[in-house]
């Protein structure tokens, strides 16, 4: 995730009850559909064992921030 362009922030967060979050922040768009395309195969390679649902994939512009 860090050699990706534009990479501002990323946060793995544990949401309780076997769920788990992940948030990425980028510059660009073009920088996030390519973390995109890196977490599945990464996903696919090494979790899908252990992961008892597909993961969701939501994208979208950051409205506001503080």
């Amino acid at each position: 995730m860090r050699q990706i362009p534009g990479l501002r922030a990323y946060y793995w967060i544990d949401a309780g009850d076997g769920v788990m979050v992940s948030t990425s922040v980028f510059e660009s768009e073009t920088g996030a559909e390519e973390s995109i395309k890196k977490a599945a195969v990464f996903v696919r390679d090494n979790l899908a064992s252990l992961l008892p649902n597909p993961p969701q994939v939501t994208s979208g512009q950051v409205v506001a921030y503080a």
